[in-house]
């Protein structure tokens, strides 16, 4: 299965197009000249996740900007709105739904904490249902997911790490699943051997490369 109209810009960082529209999540690290934003997904207000620097590279006044309740003021441009876990949302882009992003290993609790109702999202293209799983450890909320595409993180200290990844990926209901907020953590040569252990591991792994220039479709 190919994702054609999906790019990974890095680290958490996606570009889609929905219908000739633009759409974000997470922007992160984005080029200069990238192709302005319809839509924006925020998964949570760490600065990797939302940055205002690259927002504002490619927001407009028009650019519908969805992020968590807890980070609605850190926004000044575009339209905003704010989301909750659980939930099923429309917009004349794209329609979605939340689910919840959290740590659940010991020694990460206090690094994305349930009670902060920071999410993931499963956007619906009409063509794809993607899941973006957002910073998180694998969490039941998962196992109800059913999607073409599912992207997760595999960073350790902060998410799950590759091995924890693999057990993920192979409990959620997903025709592809992809790593991806690995590589600026675990430096080069951790990351290939990331890499080569989910594409052993997990049949169905897609391991997808970072786009470099300015994003145009």
């Amino acid at each position: 299965m190919e994702f054609d109209f999906l790019k990974w810009i890095g680290h958490a960082s996606f570009v889609l197009d929905v219908d000739g529209k633009t759409v974000y999540i997470d922007p992160f690290k984005i080029p200069e000249n990238s192709r302005k934003a319809d839509a924006i997904f925020i998964t949570h207000p760490h600065f990797d996740h939302l940055n205002m620097e690259d927002i504002g590279k490619i927001a407009v006044n028009d650019t519908q900007i969805f992020v968590t309740k807890d980070s609605i003021s850190k926004i000044n441009v575009g339209r905003v709105v704010g989301v909750e876990p659980n939930r099923s949302y429309s917009s004349d882009i794209i329609n979605f739904s939340t689910i919840p992003a959290y740590n659940t290993a010991a020694d990460r609790l206090d690094k994305h904490p349930k009670a902060n109702g920071w999410v993931g999202y499963i956007l619906d293209t009409g063509n794809a249902r993607i899941y973006h799983a957002g910073d998180t450890d694998f969490v039941p909320e998962m196992e109800k997911i059913k999607v073409d595409l599912a992207l997760l993180p595999m960073s350790g200290t902060y998410t799950m790490d590759p091995e924890e990844a693999v057990s993920a990926a192979l409990r959620i209901d997903a025709k592809k699943v992809a790593p991806m907020h690995y590589k600026a953590v675990l430096g080069l040569e951790k990351a290939r051997k990331a890499e080569e252990v989910f594409r052993k591991k997990v049949s169905n792994s897609l391991i997808m490369k970072e786009i470099q220039e300015p994003f145009v479709f």
